[in-house]
């Protein structure tokens, strides 16, 4: 089992969290991103720099990522190609990619992105908040913690 990170646009605060949890729990974590990234030193975390244009980190994670790993990414395209694979991916936020939720998700996306590429204002997400950073940290804690029970840890 890894976790993969789509580092690119990750925030502060949940690569922190991914950093400990998976040095507390001995599972690699590997970062991936167009730009070299911060991370501290340990067995448990690596980072793979991809190069630079649209969607290679996300290809680079759709093409190594198995079943029973988890995903990080806010990336609806790509958790709709991880989910059916086995992937267990969450955002940062700490929503859950379903069966069930995620080709609904990646509608709504793709509707607001024709509503942008019409001229219509639709607004961004909300800044990254104290509660946002709890509801991950116990998404991933109870994501992690099942998988690991699933594979015999």
């Amino acid at each position: 089992m890894r976790i993969w990170v789509d580092a690119d646009a990750c925030p502060g605060p949940v690569r922190e969290i991914l950093v400990r949890a998976a040095q507390r729990l001995r599972v690699p974590a590997v970062f991936v991103a167009n730009r070299p990234l911060g991370l501290p030193r340990s067995e448990w975390v690596s980072s793979v720099q991809v190069g630079a244009g649209l969607d290679v980190a996300d290809r680079h994670i759709a093409a190594t990522a198995e079943a029973g790993d988890l995903a990080v990414t806010q990336d609806i395209p790509l958790a709709a190609l991880l989910v059916p694979r086995g992937v267990v991916v969450l955002d940062p936020r700490g929503e859950l990619f379903t069966e069930e939720n995620v080709q609904e998700r990646l509608s709504v996306r793709n509707f607001m992105q024709e509503l942008r590429e019409s001229g219509v204002m639709t607004g961004g997400p909300s800044g990254f908040s104290a509660k946002d950073r709890q509801e991950f940290a116990a998404a991933l804690d109870r994501e992690l913690t099942r998988l690991l029970r699933s594979s015999g840890r």
